[in-house]
């Protein structure tokens, strides 16, 4: 039986890699994004596999009509992609609560409508896939990523706590970190940076943009071949919870895991000092960890 597809983001990027990746593996795909006309033409009209809606991933109505259609049409959603998502790369200070706000709408509370939307039928099949494409940065901060990376730092804590939950179902979770990939990610079409301009941040404010700039279409990953492997992913039993994209993305994350480690190591004595006396020490508490 045919997977259905549900993506958002589709029109451009690595949303409309995905889509096609896996029309090409014979899947019938939803493919969603806020113009419809741009998945027109991206992917043509309307077919047996094909289903183009219009969706504003930021307004919860539209999130619900969407999958409500994606179900009349093709009766069950076996794969969400949670794509839909914007850069905003600007110094905290130069960027405004406005920008803020627009950037959580769309790459956190966006990824929640939509994934609210699909678990119904996911449940109720006892059977499904979520990948939610986070970013490298959703695992590593850095200048210009105050707000970008805090969006997808939520989306790894959404994704990791989710997945404990709907595993009973069968539904499994996948989160996507990729680094650096040849898309429109960094053109002026989608990227963003602050609206303020701060004397003291020129210098640097300066430097990031040509830095990007010059990366701009020259990134090492492939967004096709990307598409590939999550067509891959969506067909095993046991997908990872975490996947790495990209040479640079496994570099940094492992560059990452060692620094935590260095400083939990150089801090351990000091960070255990502060349990109570009496206390009783355990590693974890069945099903909530955190706490």
């Amino acid at each position: 039986m045919s997977k259905i597809w549900f993506i958002t983001g589709a029109a451009r990027g690595l949303g409309a890699q995905f889509a096609k990746a896996a029309l090409a593996a014979g899947a019938k795909v939803v493919v969603t994004a806020r113009r419809r006309e741009a998945l027109v033409e991206a992917f043509g009209p309307d077919g047996d596999n094909l289903l183009s809606l219009a969706l504003d991933v930021t307004q919860e109505a539209e999130a619900q009509a969407a999958v409500d259609a994606a179900l009349a049409r093709f009766g069950r959603i076996d794969v969400l992609v949670n794509n839909a998502g914007f850069g905003n790369l600007g110094l905290f200070e130069e960027t405004t609560d406005a920008q803020a706000r627009a950037q959580y709408d769309t790459n956190v509370f966006g990824t929640y409508n939509v994934t609210r939307a699909v678990l119904p039928a996911m449940r109720a099949q006892r059977s499904g896939h979520v990948f939610n494409i986070s970013s490298v940065g959703g695992l590593l901060g850095g200048e210009g990523g105050s707000l970008y990376c805090a969006t997808k730092f939520a989306v790894e804590g959404f994704s990791e706590s989710i997945a404990k939950e709907v595993a009973p179902f069968g539904i499994r979770v996948t989160v996507v970190e990729p680094g650096f990939f040849r898309t429109d990610f960094l053109d002026s079409s989608s990227l963003q940076l602050g609206a303020r301009q701060i004397a003291d941040y020129a210098e640097l404010s300066a430097r990031m943009k040509a830095f990007w700039e010059g990366r701009n279409h020259a990134q090492a990953g492939d967004p096709a071949k990307l598409a590939k492997v999550l067509v891959q992913l969506a067909d095993k039993a046991n997908p990872p919870l975490r996947f790495a994209a990209g040479t640079d993305a496994l570099a940094m994350i492992e560059g990452k895991i060692m620094s935590l480690k260095a400083e939990l190591d150089r801090f351990r004595d000091l960070s255990a000092s502060t349990d109570s006396d009496d206390a009783v020490r355990t590693t974890a508490v069945a099903g909530a960890a955190w706490l």
